[in-house]
């Protein structure tokens, strides 16, 4: 079957403008945080017509087993198959550690059964820094030239020269990267959490104007 693509860096608009809609505080866990963005994306794919599995399974042909998926979204089509899913429409991770961001490509982009393969992938992945997305970038780019799926990763990492979190999204096609987006993310007064888009973000802004120099 031909593969269906999304366009998924709108899916990353969403997730940025709905962020504070998850209503995650500060004194909120690691896995308080992992629950409400899968659950996020499983009621999106259950509004666009798809079957949403948490913690749904794939077969992994390189560890012969079994491995979960955080998040799979699945299309059924009685007129076209009454017993079986057309195809995986999405397979997303959400990765808390840094220390197993090379784990989460492993898994988004497994040597698996030909049903199980991902027309759509996303990563959600925090990271040590900044330089680590080369390196991530580079290693994706070349598992998916096999794999050949649409892909949306959005990194994350802390910034303590601003002290907030930098969002980092990529959109990857089977032929490579084809745009960049950025966020910020943070603690409002009230204690709960927000993402904006970097050039939405007051602070910044108000310094990028304070530096300009006007003729």
């Amino acid at each position: 079957m031909e593969k269906q693509y999304f366009d998924l860096m709108p899916f990353f608009d969403g997730y940025v403008r709905n962020y504070r809609r998850m209503n995650l505080a500060k004194l909120h866990n690691r896995s308080m945080f992992t629950k409400r963005e899968i659950d996020y994306f499983a009621n999106l794919g259950e509004m666009l017509g798809f079957d949403s599995f948490i913690e749904d399974t794939k077969f992994d042909k390189k560890m012969g087993r079994s491995r979960p998926m955080d998040l799979s979204w699945w299309k059924y089509d009685g007129r076209k198959d009454e017993e079986n899913y057309l195809y995986l429409a999405l397979h997303l991770e959400r990765e808390s550690s840094w220390a197993k961001d090379i784990d989460t490509i492993d898994k988004l982009f497994s040597d698996t059964e030909e049903g199980f393969i991902p027309h759509n992938v996303i990563g959600i992945q925090y990271i040590q820094s900044e330089e680590r997305m080369k390196h991530l970038n580079e290693l994706m780019a070349k598992r998916n030239a096999v794999q050949n799926s649409n892909v949306l990763m959005v990194y994350r990492y802390y910034d303590a020269q601003v002290g907030v979190q930098r969002v980092c999204a990529v959109s990857f096609t089977p032929t490579g990267l084809t745009e960049e987006r950025k966020a910020i993310c943070g603690v409002d007064d009230s204690g709960y959490w927000f993402m904006t888009f970097e050039e939405d973000y007051a602070p910044f802004r108000k310094n990028k104007e304070a530096t300009t120099i006007t003729p």
